[in-house]
Protein backbone atom coordinates (compact mmCIF):
# COMPACT_ATOMS: atom_id res chain seq x y z
CA UNK A 1 0.00 0.00 0.00
CA UNK A 2 1.39 3.40 -0.75
CA UNK A 3 0.28 6.11 1.40
CA UNK A 4 0.66 9.47 0.89
CA UNK A 5 3.81 10.87 2.19
CA UNK A 6 2.66 13.48 4.68
CA UNK A 7 4.76 16.66 6.20
CA UNK A 8 3.26 17.47 9.33
CA UNK A 9 4.14 21.38 9.45
CA UNK A 10 2.40 21.89 6.40
CA UNK A 11 -0.95 20.75 7.32
CA UNK A 12 -3.51 23.64 7.40
CA UNK A 13 -7.30 23.53 7.71
CA UNK A 14 -8.44 26.49 5.36
CA UNK A 15 -10.58 29.02 6.00
CA UNK A 16 -13.91 26.81 5.37
CA UNK A 17 -12.83 23.84 7.70
CA UNK A 18 -14.92 22.93 10.71
CA UNK A 19 -12.24 22.27 13.49
CA UNK A 20 -12.88 20.58 17.10
CA UNK A 21 -10.54 19.56 19.72
CA UNK A 22 -10.31 16.73 22.44
CA UNK A 23 -7.67 14.53 24.01
CA UNK A 24 -5.61 11.87 21.89
CA UNK A 25 -5.47 8.11 22.77
CA UNK A 26 -1.96 7.40 21.31
CA UNK A 27 0.54 9.23 20.00
CA UNK A 28 -1.01 10.53 17.00
CA UNK A 29 1.37 12.99 14.03
CA UNK A 30 -0.71 15.84 12.09
CA UNK A 31 -2.48 14.63 8.98
CA UNK A 32 -3.33 11.26 9.95
CA UNK A 33 -7.38 10.39 10.00
CA UNK A 34 -8.47 9.37 13.45
CA UNK A 35 -11.89 8.39 15.10
CA UNK A 36 -13.10 9.06 18.62
CA UNK A 37 -13.33 5.99 20.29
CA UNK A 38 -17.03 5.81 22.13
CA UNK A 39 -15.48 4.13 25.60
CA UNK A 40 -12.66 6.85 26.16
CA UNK A 41 -13.91 10.05 24.44
CA UNK A 42 -10.29 9.86 22.90
CA UNK A 43 -9.09 10.35 19.55
CA UNK A 44 -7.59 7.33 17.82
CA UNK A 45 -5.66 6.53 14.60
CA UNK A 46 -8.03 4.92 12.47
CA UNK A 47 -7.40 2.07 10.26
CA UNK A 48 -9.33 0.25 7.26
CA UNK A 49 -8.68 -3.18 8.66
CA UNK A 50 -9.04 -2.81 12.09
CA UNK A 51 -11.25 -5.90 13.57
CA UNK A 52 -13.57 -3.31 15.24
CA UNK A 53 -15.83 -1.32 13.32
CA UNK A 54 -15.57 1.93 15.25
CA UNK A 55 -11.45 2.34 14.51
CA UNK A 56 -12.68 1.72 10.90
CA UNK A 57 -14.49 5.02 10.67
CA UNK A 58 -12.35 7.67 10.25
CA UNK A 59 -14.19 10.85 11.54
CA UNK A 60 -11.32 13.92 10.91
CA UNK A 61 -7.42 14.72 10.09
CA UNK A 62 -5.06 15.34 12.90
CA UNK A 63 -3.94 18.83 12.66
CA UNK A 64 -1.49 18.55 15.10
CA UNK A 65 0.82 16.09 17.03
CA UNK A 66 -0.43 14.70 20.27
CA UNK A 67 0.65 12.09 22.72
CA UNK A 68 -1.67 9.64 24.41
CA UNK A 69 -3.28 12.23 27.26
CA UNK A 70 -2.42 15.34 25.35
CA UNK A 71 -4.31 17.85 23.65
CA UNK A 72 -5.55 17.66 19.90
CA UNK A 73 -6.84 19.28 17.34
CA UNK A 74 -8.90 17.92 14.55
CA UNK A 75 -10.32 18.90 11.15
CA UNK A 76 -13.66 17.17 10.48
CA UNK A 77 -15.02 19.03 6.83
CA UNK A 78 -13.95 21.46 4.73
CA UNK A 79 -10.57 22.01 2.86
CA UNK A 80 -7.16 20.92 4.12
CA UNK A 81 -3.46 21.63 2.77
CA UNK A 82 -2.91 17.82 3.78
CA UNK A 83 1.26 18.36 3.43
CA UNK A 84 1.66 16.04 0.59
CA UNK A 85 1.40 15.72 -3.23
CA UNK A 86 -1.84 14.86 -4.78
CA UNK A 87 -3.41 14.45 -7.95
CA UNK A 88 -6.02 16.98 -8.75
CA UNK A 89 -9.58 14.83 -8.93
CA UNK A 90 -8.40 11.90 -7.10
CA UNK A 91 -10.45 10.26 -4.22
CA UNK A 92 -8.33 9.44 -1.75
CA UNK A 93 -9.53 6.71 1.28
CA UNK A 94 -8.41 5.51 4.47
CA UNK A 95 -5.08 2.76 4.44
CA UNK A 96 -4.39 -0.39 6.35
CA UNK A 97 -1.56 1.46 8.17
CA UNK A 98 -3.41 3.23 11.13
CA UNK A 99 -4.22 7.18 10.00
CA UNK A 100 -2.49 6.49 6.63
CA UNK A 101 -4.62 8.00 3.67
CA UNK A 102 -3.99 6.24 -0.01
CA UNK A 103 -5.52 6.36 -3.45
CA UNK A 104 -8.10 3.65 -4.16
CA UNK A 105 -5.67 1.99 -6.02
CA UNK A 106 -4.12 0.99 -2.69
CA UNK A 107 -7.16 -0.09 -0.81
CA UNK A 108 -6.62 -4.03 -0.78
CA UNK A 109 -8.65 -6.61 -0.70
CA UNK A 110 -10.23 -7.63 2.48
CA UNK A 111 -9.89 -3.95 3.54
CA UNK A 112 -12.78 -1.51 3.97
CA UNK A 113 -13.66 1.38 2.32
CA UNK A 114 -13.79 4.65 4.03
CA UNK A 115 -13.62 8.00 1.71
CA UNK A 116 -11.75 10.54 3.23
CA UNK A 117 -11.71 13.35 0.37
CA UNK A 118 -11.25 14.27 -2.75
CA UNK A 119 -8.33 16.30 -4.24
CA UNK A 120 -9.15 19.63 -5.42
CA UNK A 121 -5.57 20.47 -6.48
CA UNK A 122 -2.10 19.15 -5.85
CA UNK A 123 -2.27 20.44 -2.48
CA UNK A 124 -5.59 20.70 -1.34
CA UNK A 125 -8.00 17.91 0.15
CA UNK A 126 -11.93 18.92 0.27
CA UNK A 127 -12.59 16.41 3.27
CA UNK A 128 -16.04 14.09 2.13
CA UNK A 129 -15.91 11.55 5.13
CA UNK A 130 -17.83 8.27 4.08
CA UNK A 131 -18.19 4.54 5.37
CA UNK A 132 -20.39 2.42 3.50
CA UNK A 133 -19.26 -0.50 5.79
CA UNK A 134 -18.39 -2.72 2.68
CA UNK A 135 -14.89 -4.39 2.13
CA UNK A 136 -13.01 -4.75 -1.05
Amino acid sequence: MTDLVITAASVLPASNAERDQGIAGETIVAGKAVYLAATTNRWMLADSNAAGAEARQAKAIALNGASAGQPIAIQKSGDITIGATLTAGTAYYLSDTPGGICPLADVGTGEYVVLIGLAKSTTALALQFSYPGVAL
